[in-house]
């Protein structure tokens, strides 16, 4: 596949500007895009941003949208999974698709319940003690887009 993209990192309402600047420069790395859902917690020329995401940023496939339904409406019909520890199936257990779309909530406090009521058979959860109750939303977008790149790679001309 050549490079547009072959898979969607999906950020809802982030909050933490260096989170976003790593989500970032992995995509670039990774040839993926990100799609991001407002309200940011911060501003996209902000330092933390830019600091974080280096001198990449400026070849990430980014698209902002002003609300989920913004998203929905531009983004019909698409196959998706969401990240959240209310899930139980682990990220291991699903078959990643070219073109995906893959959902994360905000920092503090995840996707809308929505997510969770309606489409619970697309959630999907990282392993993790009873110590904490996630891990950094920059790591947990790292494994998961990691995985889906081990089970793609035949597929993606990185």
């Amino acid at each position: 596949m050549s490079y547009g993209h072959w898979l969607n990192i999906v950020l809802f309402e982030p909050e933490i500007p260096a989170n976003t600047g790593n989500i970032g420069r992995l995509c670039v790395g990774l040839k993926a895009k990100l799609h991001l859902i407002e309200p940011l917690g911060f501003s996209l020329e902000q330092k933390e941003v830019k600091r974080a995401g280096l001198d990449y940023w400026k070849n990430l496939k980014l698209q902002v949208y002003s609300s989920l339904e913004d998203f929905l409406k531009v983004n019909k019909n698409i196959s998706y999974y969401y990240a959240s520890t209310k899930a139980s199936k682990p990220y291991t257990a699903v078959k990643y698709q070219l073109n995906d779309y893959i959902f994360f909530g905000k920092e503090s406090g995840g996707l809308p319940e929505i997510f969770h009521k309606y489409h619970s058979e697309k959630g999907i959860t990282l392993p993790m003690s009873d110590q904490i109750r996630s891990i950094n939303l920059s790591n947990s977008c790292a494994i998961i887009l990691y995985e889906a790149f081990r089970q793609l790679s035949s597929n993606i001309d990185i």
